[in-house]
């Protein structure tokens, strides 16, 4: 059956091939993953809504806030179990950093599982109560979706890039009904280095995902009135910048450290356990923090300012100013707190809508509580999008993004000045503190993240060992003598070979000038290979990051090494000439990627 569904993929590619040029092929796929990016984020936004709404609705009101201490923890320990029962010896990777190492790293493969994983996962997750968002899993899915429709077809580097970029734009528009921030989303995160054909299949995926998002969920996701921004709130929304970009270098440290504080509990069950009655106690307390979050921030742009108390058990006291003040405030730090445990104790789901909800909270606290003063009044709904703008340029790294989607989910074209202003001040102050962001950190303290503006780095990080390694050298044998193997010595194109013992072990190298003088009589005959053998200059292991045996290569002056794997049995060697082959090839592959 596969053999057969392989053999008619190959006939129809050969087919294209002769009728369609890529680039207008390239147009075609678009379409599909922009149409199937779009009813893949139906289906996760259909189906986290269908479990939140059996949780929520089919429960009486006298126990539903109980059991949303358990919730969560039955939502993250779900998402464990299909993990382990159905993805097993497979990779269960989460948000979008695994995707910026699949383009630099993998060449941009992306397991097929994927596709229906994340929705499934994040679901589940999102579902039952998890504090965290379903743009990361759908754009990790969308991009899944290119990746692979790209390989199936048997596209370039270059060709299948741009479509798992797609995927991902296809995602974000599904996700939000916002085709631009799709398409701007895809180029600053994923194509930071892009040229303008690249907008052509950007554009089409994310407007087809938007257009079938929007024939399902023809509802925006936020609703913003507003006519214009006062030019004298202009020095509060600087003062709104320098919190939300404070806020933003505290949400991306503390993820940092969240990772180290779960890598502790070495049981995953203990891990699940302990993390879902926690988030339970939090939602609890906190209602807001239940999901993704959104609601919240509905009924705060509605100007119901004591929605965050409502269904709280401190609904009495919802009428005192202060202490919506108060709460707010502390929701803030308690979403960035249940985001961590959600998605560090084995939940699925992103950073973005969490970003998103935290930044409009604390809009709203800010323009609250400036307001409760009496010095000023400020338009509340206004700081409340500004501040989500700001959250999603500061976190994320990404200004341009904050602004579009920002504008396109709440219509606030109006307000396009204040939210340049604050997500340019947010970015600059995140981007000062911590020069990476939330994606990339984890990449670039492995050696896994290569800037663009490293060329040479970023080629050098593509190669595999394995597939330079040089196999063609004569193995000589400890107990041999040169004069045993004098044909294969003499008609050999090396200059060096491996000693190497039954076990396949590598005892040592010899190079040709010692052997050629014993051969023509100006040594002595009667030393073994081992007593000739001496230690190669270093050993490089087959697993070895090609950037760092380069350097060594220059940093010693060596032109050759031998290569073994983690038992030091002899593989092959490694050239620099080798290296210099392949690094041509991939450059200019990347030269194509990058035009």
């Amino acid at each position: 059956m596969i053999k057969e569904a392989t053999a008619i993929a190959n006939r129809l590619n050969q087919w294209r091939i002769q009728r369609i040029s890529n680039k207008n092929f390239l147009i075609i796929l678009a379409v599909i993953v922009g149409i199937t990016g779009g009813l893949a984020a139906s289906a996760l936004k259909a189906l986290t809504l269908y479990i939140a709404t059996i949780l929520q609705n089919d429960v009486s009101w006298d126990f539903r806030g109980y059991l949303y201490l358990f919730f969560p923890l039955i939502g993250i320990m779900l998402s464990v179990l299909y993990v382990r029962k159905f993805i097993r010896a497979k990779k269960m990777e989460h948000g979008i950093t695994p995707i910026l190492y699949s383009i630099s790293n993998k060449s941009s493969r992306m397991p097929v599982h994927n596709v229906y994983s994340q929705i499934i996962t994040s679901a589940l997750t999102v579902g039952f109560g998890g504090s965290a968002g379903l743009e990361a899993p759908i754009v990790a899915s969308g991009s899944a979706i290119g990746s692979n429709i790209g390989r199936f077809f048997g596209l370039n580097y270059r060709e299948v890039t741009m479509l798992l970029a797609c995927g991902a734009a296809a995602g974000i528009a599904g996700a939000f009904n916002s085709p631009v921030a799709g398409m701007v989303f895809a180029i600053e995160i994923l194509l930071p280095e892009f040229s303008i054909p690249a907008f052509i299949p950007l554009l089409i995926a994310a407007a087809t995902s938007s257009v079938v998002s929007r024939l399902l969920y023809s509802e925006p996701l936020f609703y913003l009135v507003t006519d214009s921004w006062a030019f004298d709130a202009l020095f509060f929304y600087i003062l709104l910048a320098l919190c939300v970009g404070l806020f933003s270098v505290f949400f991306n440290k503390l993820n940092h450290a969240a990772k180290g504080w779960f890598q502790k509990i070495s049981n995953q069950y203990h891990r699940v356990i302990i993390s879902g009655l926690v988030l339970g106690v939090m939602i609890f307390i906190f209602p807001a923090l239940y999901g993704e979050g959104y609601l919240a921030i509905q009924e705060l742009l509605a100007g119901k300012s004591t929605s965050l108390l409502g269904n709280s058990i401190f609904a009495s006291y919802q009428n005192i100013g202060w202490l919506v003040f108060v709460y707010a405030l502390v929701t803030v730090f308690a979403k960035a707190y249940s985001t961590v445990i959600t998605l560090h104790s084995g939940g699925n789901g992103g950073n973005f809508g969490p970003s998103l909800v935290m930044g409009g909270i604390l809009g709203f606290a800010f323009a609250y509580g400036i307001n409760l003063t009496g010095l000023v009044e400020l338009s509340v709904a206004n700081f409340i999008v500004a501040g989500m703008a700001g959250a999603l340029s500061g976190i994320m790294h990404a200004p341009l993004t904050g602004i579009f989607l920002i504008v396109e989910i709440t219509g606030g074209y109006a307000l396009m000045v204040p939210l340049m202003i604050v997500s340019a001040i947010t970015y600059f102050i995140n981007k000062s503190v911590l020069k990476y962001s939330i994606y990339t950190q984890a990449l670039a303290e492995s050696g896994d993240w290569l800037p663009h503006e490293d060329r040479d780095k970023t080629v050098l990080k593509m190669m595999k060992l394995r597939y330079v390694l040089e196999r063609n050298f004569t193995i000589l044998h400890p107990d041999e003598k040169p004069m045993d193997r004098r044909l294969d010595i003499l008609h050999t194109k090396r200059n060096i070979f491996p000693v190497v013992d039954d076990n396949q072990t590598l005892i040592g190298v010899i190079y040709s000038e010692k052997l050629f003088e014993i051969l023509i009589g100006e040594a002595s005959a009667d030393k073994t290979m081992k007593e000739l053998a001496q230690p190669p200059q270093d050993i490089i292991r087959i697993d070895a990051n090609m950037y760092e045996v380069m350097r060594k290569m220059d940093r010693e002056d060596i032109w050759i090494l031998p290569v073994t794997d983690a038992n030091n049995k002899y593989l092959g060697f490694i050239s620099k000439s080798a290296i210099f082959n392949k690094y041509r090839a991939l450059l200019m592959r990347l030269g194509n990627y990058l035009e």
